[in-house]
């Protein structure tokens, strides 16, 4: 397992990180908890010192799931836990609702609530990182997201202040990075081999300012790993129900075959591993996210990225 440091001021971390969203029990199908506990002490064991959640993730589960696994470590302390919050769920706590609804509040009686909230689950005194959840450039043009920010990082709640970029916003979005570069520490963003707009002006500015990269949704919900078919389909629990429609699907395999010669030429790798190998060999990005249901696919999919560090970011261009 290779580390590197958050950006300027971030922490050491791993490169490979743990990604807590498809083990909270939500939006994802069906999910066990014990298998989810064992698959993040897999992550562990195998070095990863990462993990990045959300208190909207199963409404609060995945936090509590983490914390279940810490209170069981002795090496606890040198974990570096990055949450994020401004979907307002706690309304809808009780409620049967197949996917997660929407319900933005970036105000700052809102975010200071959720902080606390998340540090009770955690069982922690502060977050290491706490991100904006990827609101929408109106909300990001006012004063209060940042404000929540600074009030929270003075009065110790959080170590570092993030943000996490709207998909498919990288470029319309980028403007804030410049406007907030003083503040903003870490920013996360959706970057694998088939959707790669954050390298035209996002990454640039990143580096310009020193900032770290979270790189989110690395395998495409899975697409990237090779196990879906054209005719696959999701439950109604399932956000991929959407995000993978049949058109999208059909349309990211396209994209996805025209990789088979850099596949071809790391035989010794997976799809699913070269795929994270690519989105941490960029300049400007410093830790990738992916899932993991199960120790299997933490051990035999996820970690090994970190050490594919002899491939370089040009081998991934597409020659025409």
């Amino acid at each position: 397992m290779k580390y590197r440091k958050l950006g300027l001021n971030g922490p050491e971390i791993s490169t490979v990180g743990f990604g807590a969203w498809g083990i909270s029990g939500r939006d994802w199908g069906n999910t066990n908890d014990e298998n989810s506990r064992k698959a993040i002490h897999a992550a562990l064991d195998a070095g990863v010192n990462f993990i990045d959640t959300a208190d909207v993730y199963g409404f609060g589960h995945s936090e509590e799931l983490i914390r279940q696994v810490l209170d069981e470590r002795t090496d606890k302390d040198k974990i570096v836990i990055a949450s994020k919050a401004g979907n307002n769920f706690y309304p809808f706590i009780g409620q049967n609702h197949e996917i997660t609804p929407a319900n933005e509040d970036y105000s700052v009686k809102h975010l200071e609530f959720a902080v606390e909230q998340s540090l009770k689950r955690l069982n922690i005194e502060a977050l290491d990182i706490l991100q904006l959840h990827s609101p929408g450039l109106e909300i990001l043009e006012q004063d209060e997201p940042w404000l929540a920010l600074e009030k929270l990082k003075k009065a110790g709640k959080i170590k570092h202040a993030g943000w996490s970029v709207q998909s498919f916003k990288e470029t319309s979005q980028a403007h804030i990075l410049e406007k907030h570069h003083e503040l903003i520490d870490i920013i996360q963003v959706r970057y694998n081999l088939l959707e790669r707009e954050a390298e035209n002006v996002l990454f640039p500015l990143a580096i310009k300012y020193g900032t770290g990269v979270i790189v989110r949704i690395p395998l495409l919900f899975g697409l990237l790993s090779g196990k879906f078919k054209r005719n696959d389909t999701f439950g109604k629990n399932d956000h991929r129900r959407f995000n993978l429609s049949p058109e999208k699907l059909t349309a990211y395999l396209d994209n996805f075959v025209k990789y088979q010669p850099l596949f071809n030429a790391y035989p010794d790798y997976s799809p699913a591993q070269l795929s994270l190998r690519f989105c941490v060999s960029h300049p400007a990005c410093h830790v990738v996210i992916p899932g993991g249901k199960t120790i299997q696919q933490v051990q035999e999919k996820n970690v090994i990225a970190s050490d594919l560090d002899f491939i370089p970011f040009e081998a991934f261009d597409l020659k025409e």
